[in-house]
């Protein structure tokens, strides 16, 4: 949607342009009005469908400096996340549809009956809370089995990188 609108503005500056010098040919130069134009709030970044304020918080990773609450914000990237650019850019990447039904959703948990390796990743818990790309999120990550790691590993750097 970013892309169509962004598409459209420059399209309409294109022909603005080309239209100026034909109407200006018999009559002079049009005076230059100092007219604030807004740009629209999608290329802003406060379009509600793009917002991102996340809290994540990470316990027994085994890295004293991994645990701990952290807020994380993007367009832009922004809050008390130790990556927070490059976590941004990590869910930007997510929200590309991956899946036969065009569902791109990282936090969605390991669905039931999925057959998953028995290893053990480490005891590493995060919750991740709040907002993503205006949907509502309420998430809990573990490390329990080769299916919950991938989901885990899926989301580095917003999660951190445990061993």
């Amino acid at each position: 949607m970013l892309r169509r609108l962004a598409l459209t503005a420059v399209a309409s500056l294109a022909v603005l342009s080309a239209a100026v010098p034909a109407a200006t040919a018999g009559t002079g130069p049009l005076p230059l009005l100092p007219i604030p134009l807004p740009l629209p709030s999608a290329l802003q970044g406060d379009d509600d469908t793009e917002k991102t304020q996340l809290r994540v918080t990470v316990s027994d990773s085994g890295d004293r400096e991994a645990d701990g609450v952290y807020e994380l914000q993007c367009l832009p990237a922004g809050g008390t996340h130790p990556v927070a650019k490059q976590a941004c850019d990590r869910l930007a990447e997510l929200a590309q549809p991956t899946d036969r039904n065009g569902d791109a959703d990282p936090f969605r948990p390991v669905p039931a009956g999925t057959m998953c390796t028995q290893q053990f990743g480490g005891s590493a818990t995060a919750r991740v809370t709040g907002t993503w790309r205006g949907q509502h999120v309420d998430a809990s990550f573990d490390r329990t089995n080769g299916c919950e790691i991938a989901r885990w590993n899926t989301l580095r750097p917003v999660l951190p990188n445990v061993r």
